[in-house]
């Protein structure tokens, strides 16, 4: 096997035993990179000079005897709406162009400076996170590595494309939607949606206030146990972050799952749902029942409600918080400055937003504006809670809920890109997540006839990351997909 094969807590233990070199690691990361990335397109900045001179560093560190955290000097991918102190920070936007946070997120802070992850550089997403594809970049898109004429994912398919291809070891990703999920099913990795509250969003560039979190891709569940531990916890700096215990989750990743109840949601099998998508997933749910798991079905009522409700609260606040990037308080200001503020404002807005962030900005102030805030806004705000109560109805009798990650495989480059109702229809099985604030891992669970992957979602109740993580790390052994690369001579190496 060659290096960026391992697993994460693989290579960390290679390093614990003198058998691997941090610089040596990173070195094998970039070259990687460079033999894929005109194929792919993972990364919007990189930053070689600097990953290699904390290599350096860390080795010198490790033979003196020094701790040096966790994570070993591992590689890392930081989504582009992520702050990373002093780096390019653009949300694949115009309008932040030449951005640099003077901070970082909290999370880069436990994982880089803590705990000694490297950042690599900056992945490629949909501009402001808005979109399922990764087609939606002021950058142009990313390509799926297991069929470069299919799209990644979105919004975090840098990252998701970039763990699949081991261009990065782990990566970090924003869920809004199922900004995390989608690219994971697609690209055939793990992704995982922490419970609202479990991580800070501290440093993580709004669209959807209420509906995202940061959370990790990786290749296997273990590796995304282990960041977990790392990134989740209360944060001062973040007031919608919960105090609750963390658990250590890699520690309880073999416990028996024996007994457990899995809900399987009618809804979420019906109409829309690929041939080999729903196959594949029987099969995954079959294979934890002869794990002695036992499985009822379940009914969320309200779920035809979810993509206009998720839309009308996503798309208001993204009104609100995209309000401010109007080249004076913050973004890159148009050239013509002739005429008043106001005129400034729309030709800076007008130039530097793409047309699915115009799209959302236009539908989010029409739903706010006077006369129209009860009939949508404020009535989405009550259909959410009866999608969240639905959500606990169904936890008072199982202990976790499965289904399809995404209703389909990975779709053309260009295939849904003028067709914003059907690419918002996508995300019908991750949004009810997103509004109700669960925690929802994906991983992968086959291959359809087109060879494209295809993601198996658990849904766990509020702080449940230890039994969804438990459930996928037996799926996963069971499975044994998550060695399974793309075939890297035809992305260049």
């Amino acid at each position: 096997m060659e290096i960026l094969d391992f697993m994460a807590y693989e290579l960390i233990q290679k390093i614990k035993n003198k058998e691997l070199k941090i610089e040596n690691i990173i070195r094998q990361t970039f070259k990687r990179i460079e033999a894929t990335e005109s194929t792919l397109h993972s990364f919007v900045h990189l930053s070689k000079d600097e990953a290699l001179e904390k290599a350096k560093k860390l080795d010198k560190d490790l033979a003196k005897g020094k701790p040096i955290g966790k994570l070993y000097g591992l590689p890392i991918a930081i989504k582009d709406c992520i702050c990373v102190k002093n780096s390019p920070t653009t949300c694949s936007s115009k309008i932040l162009e030449g951005y640099r946070p003077p901070y970082n997120a909290t999370v880069v802070e436990k994982l880089v400076n803590e705990n000694n992850a490297i950042c690599i550089g900056r992945t490629n997403m949909d501009e402001f996170a808005m979109g399922t594809s990764t087609e939606n970049s002021c950058y142009g898109p990313t390509y799926n590595p297991w069929n470069v004429e299919y799209v990644p994912g979105g919004s975090s398919g840098g990252s998701g494309a970039a763990v699949a291809s081991g261009q990065a070891i782990f990566a970090l990703g924003s869920d809004t939607g199922g900004s995390i999920r989608c690219p994971a099913a697609y690209c055939g990795v793990v992704g995982l949606k922490p419970t609202y509250g479990r991580n800070s969003r501290y440093g993580l560039v709004s669209y959807a206030n209420s509906l995202e979190q940061i959370g990790p891709i990786t290749r296997c569940v273990k590796d995304t146990a282990l960041l977990m531990e790392i990134m989740a916890g209360n944060d001062p700096l973040d007031s919608t972050t919960a105090d609750v215990p963390v658990d250590k989750y890699t520690e309880h990743l073999d416990e028996p799952i024996k007994g457990m109840t899995l809900g399987i949601p009618k809804e979420f099998f019906g109409e829309g749902i690929e041939y080999d998508v729903k196959k594949k997933v029987n099969d995954a749910i079959e294979t934890l029942k002869d794990l002695n798991v036992k499985t009822i079905e379940v009914s969320l009522p309200h779920l035809e409600y979810t993509i206009p409700t998720y839309y009308l609260i996503a798309m208001s606040e993204a009104s609100s918080n995209l309000e401010r990037f109007d080249g004076l308080r913050y973004g890159k200001m148009a050239d013509d400055l002739s005429g008043d503020v106001f005129d400034v404002f729309k030709r800076t807005r007008g130039k530097n937003f793409g047309t699915e962030v115009k799209r959302r900005i236009i539908l989010g102030t029409y739903a706010l504006s006077a006369g129209y805030y009860d009939m949508f806004y404020m009535k989405a705000l009550k259909v959410r809670t009866l999608i969240k109560n639905d959500f606990q109805e169904v936890f008072k009798k199982t202990d976790a809920i499965v289904c399809p990650t995404m209703p389909t495989t990975a779709f053309k480059i260009g295939e849904l890109v003028d067709d914003p109702l059907k690419m918002y229809m996508m995300d019908i099985l991750t949004c009810p997540v997103n509004i109700a604030g669960l925690p929802a891992i994906s991983i992968p669970c086959g291959f359809d006839s087109n060879h494209l992957p295809i993601g198996f979602q658990i849904i766990g109740n509020y702080f449940a990351e230890k039994s969804i993580l438990n459930l996928a790390y037996k799926l996963e052994q069971e499975l044994n997909l998550y060695r399974k690369l793309p075939n890297l001579e035809e992305l260049g190496e």
